[in-house]
């Protein structure tokens, strides 16, 4: 199979965008790795947005000691980076399913892509946020609002960022968000953002293909 990844212009920097409903977090994960499995070097990128039922999910590396309790949400041990979340309704999920290697970004580079999409968002609403060198996700002030955590595999990406918009936070208070005692979370609605997940869905999106496609000369469709 021929794996080298010559010049292949616009056409195949494309992007196809998917929006979703609530959807069950294991079958989305198989259905990431099948998608991963089966692409090629012509197979167009894809970003999923959804949302998923109450989850407790943790990555590769992931310990258990960070759940502190369990009032019977289910526990996932998944394929990503990272260490314990939780992922409920009332938050968006963007999932990338990328060609790195063909977009020419480096994984330090996606983050901070994927931070900056957030970020870029947010400061439409005035909020000011952060970013943190050894622990990724965007923070307000001490309190994260967006967590992330990918799965590189034969130079393309699954997994993506989730960001808290109007959710019941309760779940986070059972876990050490991302690894982290007592890590504040917090989420659009808590911060005077009025618009609910379908405005946000839609502009978030849109920052993604800006800071990840159009920066590369892309099209997205």
């Amino acid at each position: 199979m021929d794996t080298s990844y010559p010049d292949l212009g616009t056409e195949n920097l494309k992007v196809n965008i998917k929006y979703f409903g609530i959807v069950d977090y294991i079958s989305t994960w198989q259905k990431m790795k099948d998608f991963t499995l089966a692409r090629t070097k012509n197979t167009f990128d894809e970003i999923w947005l959804l949302q998923h039922p109450p989850v407790y999910t943790l990555g590769v590396a992931g310990k258990m000691e960070h759940l502190l309790r369990n009032d019977g949400i289910s526990v996932v041990r998944t394929d990503r980076g990272g260490q314990i979340t939780y992922h409920g309704p009332g938050q968006i999920v963007a999932y990338l399913l990328l060609d790195v290697r063909r977009l020419k970004l480096g994984v330090r580079e996606l983050v901070r892509q994927m931070e900056g999409a957030v970020m870029d968002l947010l400061e439409e609403y005035s909020i000011v946020t952060k970013f943190c060198e050894d622990a990724p996700g965007v923070y307000v002030e001490n309190a994260k609002i967006a967590a992330l955590g990918l799965k590189i595999k034969n130079g393309c990406c699954y997994h993506g960022i989730a960001l808290n918009v109007d959710m019941d936070l309760t779940p986070f208070s059972a876990i050490n968000p991302c690894g982290y005692s007592g890590l504040e979370i917090t989420q659009t609605s808590d911060l005077g953002i009025n618009d609910g997940l379908e405005t946000l869905t839609n502009k978030f999106s849109g920052k993604l293909k800006a800071r990840i496609f159009k920066e590369k000369g892309g099209v997205a469709i």
